[in-house]
């Protein structure tokens, strides 16, 4: 099984384009980066350090760097093509505020970064297996500072039935391109981050049958 669970994932599921300097571009991370930014803006903290776990093109933390420039954000990948595209895009704007990518896996522990505020996490625990999530969790209830917030946005089953026509077709689809694969179930996420001391906050309904799900470090 490959620990790679973001960006090539993502090149199986959906053809990225790759454009100049190294840079990849998603159709999907285009289209969600400014609805998944406007609920960032009102649930993040104004100051502090976010990690996005699994930072993909590179596409999204731009934007939010731009959105939130008082914030510091630390992006993240285990694929070496996307932590190259990550750098590329960060680049390609000069952003002040964007570290340099880490090459970071869920899976391994302690995560290589020392406490931060948030994590962002988008599109990554349905196109990786269950025990994807857990390390997730695990690594995230290690991280986050005393109150610190988890934002996970992607499909959801709730209360184990599929949301839409749409997700059902895409978990098929999922799980015929890996069986370890799938769209998740909102209240088995939940359950795993109690484990580790995360609390679900909310949750909020986004285009296309997405969720945008909050947890909180108690």
């Amino acid at each position: 099984m490959t620990r790679s669970v973001s960006c090539e994932a993502n090149m199986r599921c959906e053809g990225l384009e790759s454009l100049s300097n190294a840079r990849l571009t998603s159709p999907s991370a285009e289209r969600n980066k400014a609805p998944i930014a406007d609920v960032l803006c009102e649930a993040l903290p104004k100051v502090g350090v976010v990690l996005e776990i699994g930072s993909g093109t590179g596409q999204h933390i731009v934007h939010f760097a731009r959105a939130m420039p008082e914030i510091t954000w630390q992006p993240s990948e285990c694929d070496p093509a996307c932590l190259r595209s990550i750098a590329a895009w960060v680049s390609l704007d000069a952003l002040p505020n964007v570290r340099v990518p880490l090459w970071l896996d869920v899976y391994d522990a302690p995560w290589r970064i020392p406490s931060v505020n948030a994590i962002v996490c988008i599109n990554l625990i349905h196109i990786a297996p269950q025990s994807a999530t857990a390390a997730l969790m695990r690594g995230a209830g290690a991280t986050l500072a005393e109150g610190g917030l988890l934002y996970l946005y992607g499909p959801y089953r709730r209360r184990g039935q599929h949301t839409s026509a749409s997700n059902r077709a895409f978990d098929a689809y999922l799980r015929a391109t890996n069986a370890d694969w799938g769209v998740r179930d909102l209240d088995e996420v939940a359950k795993c981050a109690e484990t580790v001391g995360l609390q679900l906050l909310r949750t909020i309904e986004m285009p296309s049958n997405n969720l945008s799900v909050v947890f909180r470090r108690s």
